[in-house]
C-alpha cells in the first residue's frame, strides 16, 4: 500500500483552511478533481474519513482536524528542509516574507531597505503590514518567514533578536498650557485620559504600561485606527496621547499642529524580530536585525 504524500498533506491542510473544494482547490494551483482524487486515496491510505461533504458545506472530522494541524507542521518542516538546501548553495538569496506591526513598518522598514539591498543584492524581500496576533498566527502557520514585532507580548516558543528601545512622547494640542515646552515626567499624566489606537494594536496595551500603577486610562470616547488618524484627531484639540519616538524620528507628526513632549522616565516598549526556531535561516535574520537597528540609529542622529 502506498504511504502518505506532502502533496496529499498540502491538499487536507488547504481544505481545513477554506472549508471549500474549490477555493482549496485554487490554493494549490490544481483543479478541483485533482484535489478531490487526491484526498480520496489520502482517506483510504489512513483508512479514516478527514471530511464530511455536502452540496453546499464541508465539515472536517475530528481526526481530520487533528492530521491537518499536524500536517501543517509536516509542511513546514518540509519547507525549512527546502530552505536549508537553498541555503548552503546560494546563503543570503531568494525570496522572505517580512512581517512588521503598523506602529514599526512604515517608519523603519523603508529607511532600512537600501541598506538590505546593499547587503543582500540577490535577496528578493516581500512586505506584510499586520497586528501582532495575526503575525504570530503567519509566522507559526509558515506563510510568514519572520516578523518585527514589539515586546512585552507572549510570543510562545520562538526565536528572537532585540534590536532596540523605543519610548515614548507626549502629543497633545497647542492650547494644552499644562503640558510644558521640554521634557516631562510621568507625573503630569496621573489622572489623563489618553486617546489610543483601538483594540488589537499591541501599541495600546504599551502606552497604557508606559508608567506601571500610574493612573492613566484610554479615553473610550474614541479610538483610531493609524497613528496618523490619532495625530489628527490631537491637532483638532479632542485630546493628547502617546507617540511612540521612532514614529517621532520618522516625521509622522512633521507639519501636524501638535506639542511634542519627551517622556524620559517612561517604560519603553523593545522591537525585536522574530522567527521559528527550525527555521535554516536564523543566521540571515539576525543580519536583518543588526542592520534593521543600524537604520533606527541613523534615525535618532539625523
Amino acid at each position: 500500500m502506498p504511504g502518505i504524500s506532502l502533496r496529499q498533506i498540502g491538499f487536507l491542510v488547504a481544505l481545513s483552511d477554506e472549508l471549500n473544494f474549490s477555493r482549496a482547490a485554487e490554493a494549490c494551483n490544481v483543479t478541483q478533481p485533482t484535489l478531490s482524487a487526491g484526498l480520496r486515496e489520502l482517506e483510504g491510505t489512513l483508512g479514516v474519513q478527514l471530511a464530511e461533504r455536502t452540496r453546499r458545506s464541508v465539515i472536517m472530522t475530528p481526526v481530520g482536524r487533528e492530521i491537518a494541524e499536524r500536517g501543517r507542521r509536516l509542511l513546514i518542516g518540509a519547507q525549512d528542509i527546502e530552505t536549508l538546501a537553498a541555503e548552503q548553495s546560494k546563503p543570503h538569496a531568494g525570496d522572505l516574507t517580512l512581517g512588521a506591526i503598523p506602529t514599526i513598518g512604515p517608519f523603519l522598514l523603508p529607511r532600512a531597505l537600501p541598506r538590505i539591498r546593499d547587503a543582500f543584492p540577490n535577496l528578493r524581500l516581500f512586505l506584510r503590514e499586520e497586528m501582532t496576533e495575526s503575525l504570530l498566527d503567519g509566522l507559526h502557520g509558515g506563510r510568514l518567514d519572520a516578523v518585527v514585532i514589539a515586546q512585552p507580548f507572549e510570543i510562545g516558543n520562538l526565536e528572537t533578536a532585540f534590536m532596540f528601545d523605543d519610548g515614548y512622547h507626549l502629543a497633545a494640542p497647542p492650547s494644552q498650557a499644562e503640558v510644558p515646552d521640554g521634557a516631562v515626567t510621568g507625573e503630569v499624566l496621573t489622572g489623563k485620559r489618553l486617546m489610543l489606537l483601538e483594540k488589537g494594536h499591541c501599541l495600546q496595551r504599551h502606552a497604557l504600561s508606559a508608567y506601571p500603577g500610574a493612573d492613566i486610562r484610554p479615553d473610550e470616547s474614541f479610538s483610531a485606527t493609524s497613528l496618523s488618524t490619532l495625530i489628527a484627531m490631537v491637532s483638532e484639540g479632542l485630546g493628547i496621547t502617546l507617540l511612540p519616538d521612532l514614529s517621532i524620528d520618522a516625521g509622522a507628526a512633521r507639519g501636524s499642529q501638535l506639542r511634542l513632549a519627551p517622556l524620559a522616565d517612561a517604560c519603553p516598549r523593545h522591537v525585536v524580530m522574530a522567527w521559528r526556531k527550525t527555521s535554516a535561516r536564523a543566521g540571515l535574520f539576525r543580519d536583518l536585525a543588526a542592520l534593521l537597528t543600524q537604520s533606527r540609529d541613523a534615525m535618532r542622529t539625523a
